[in-house]
């Protein structure tokens, strides 16, 4: 059974088509620049495993236009994949939020769309374009049944004392103002694959107390207790939590009244500071890009080394508090772009949390570079193990696509 898997952007829609009997991407690519200054300058990179990229430039004014050029090359004699559009058997699409009406992934119906438009106000930069790729996608292939994957759905299981925030109960009401947590698709993808290992190892997922750790751009930790999210580092917005490329993450709420009054800035301009200036690009000056920052600190560049003790430090906070948090640990894991692939951010976060039973295998670490599979990192005799596992959001959006529209839910 063939998948589409559609991000949908403000500028741009990323896809990927899925294979499900044996979980392979025939192809995945993104049309960039879409509806940017009329969509005139926009541009199509496809990508087959085993093939030249392929590039087009083409006008693509709308969401729609960009859908349907997807499906042209997908079915194109010169890049495609497909004898035909009726291979494409279902879509599945990342929304980014859906307020506390879903706790798992649904089929696309009116009163979806519905319910997704009215959590706007929760998530303006991308519910908007999330149902754009949803519309677009009726627009193009109407017969085709589509599945919305929510980021908030993972973190509905918070208990009521961690998603409730100490403000005027009648606020949460009035506009829902709690903790919902983002990057869910990740963090239930990653548990997955580590529940499966521990109870490789005699664990039962009952029992199970796992941290895991999304560092990318943007950073954030979950606390999964026996396959359940039990505690989230981001909150109403992807702001709370850790450190990030351009995000601030914990701050007192005191600083943005005072940085409005001192800088004169308006609540549009501070918010910007608080997420598009601050964090990783804030404190080090260098860039928001790890790699960048790495690259400074090592070349004796001290607020590149600054940036980084405060990153490391309020990931090594959280496991510290997800830890009390869970009763125990049996492990933690590291994934996305920076969790992946740095094993100086491994080793940071982890650093001096042997009396949690964290010990870090220095030569596995190092190793664990562009991984394809799961990898431990801990020494052989670590009470709880370290795993790097790459993620994949878009398969975990293909399997819940699959089991929803193909008839196979449970």
């Amino acid at each position: 059974m063939k998948l589409l898997v559609i991000n949908s952007g403000s500028s741009s829609v990323k896809y990927s088509l899925f294979e499900m009997d044996g979980e392979r991407v025939l192809a995945d690519g993104i049309a960039d620049r879409v509806a940017v200054d009329g969509g005139q300058k926009a541009e199509l990179t496809h990508t087959v495993p085993g093939r030249d990229k392929h590039v087009l430039t083409r006008a693509l004014p709308t969401h729609e236009a960009a859908v349907a050029l997807i499906i042209e090359t997908l079915t194109s004699p010169e890049a495609g994949v497909l004898s035909s559009v009726e291979q494409i058997r279902a879509i599945g699409h990342r929304v980014v939020h859906a307020g506390t009406r879903f706790e798992r992934s649904v089929l696309v119906t009116d009163e979806v769309i519905a319910a997704v438009e009215e959590c706007t106000e929760l998530s303006p930069l991308h519910n908007p374009p999330n149902l754009a790729g949803i519309r677009a996608c009726a627009a193009v292939l109407p017969n085709v049944p589509q599945v919305a994957v929510f980021d908030t759905a993972f973190g509905q299981t918070l208990p009521s004392e961690a998603y409730h925030y100490a403000i005027p109960y009648e606020l949460y009401e009035r506009y829902g103002l709690r903790r919902y947590g983002f990057h869910g698709t990740s963090h239930r993808y990653v548990s997955l694959i580590a529940t499966g290992l521990l109870e490789q190892r005699g664990v039962p997922r009952a029992e199970q107390k796992i941290i895991t750790c999304h560092l990318g751009n943007g950073c954030s930790m979950a606390a999964v207790s026996a396959g359940r999210c039990a505690e989230t580092s981001m909150g109403l917005t992807p702001l709370e939590g850790l450190v990030m490329g351009t995000r601030s993450g914990d701050l007192d709420p005191a600083v943005v009244w005072f940085i409005m009054e001192h800088e004169g800035l308006s609540t549009d301009q501070v918010d910007a500071l608080l997420n598009k200036q601050s964090g990783l690009l804030g404190v080090s000056g260098v860039g928001s890009d790890m790699r960048d920052v790495l690259a400074a600190a090592e070349a004796g560049n001290a607020r590149a080394q600054l940036a980084l003790d405060i990153y490391c430090y309020r990931v090594r906070k959280y496991i510290g508090a997800y830890c009390a948090i869970l009763g125990g640990l049996h492990a933690v894991v590291f994934t996305a772009g920076v969790g992946e692939n740095s094993a100086y951010i491994r080793a940071g976060c982890l650093r001096d949390l042997g009396h949690l039973g964290l010990y870090v295998d220095p030569t596995a670490n190092e190793s664990a570079f562009k991984l394809a599979a799961p990898t431990d990192v801990a020494t052989t005799d670590s009470p709880v193990r370290i795993l790097v596992i790459p993620t994949n959001e878009e398969l975990m959006i293909a399997r819940d696509t699959l089991e929803i529209a193909g008839g196979t839910e449970d």
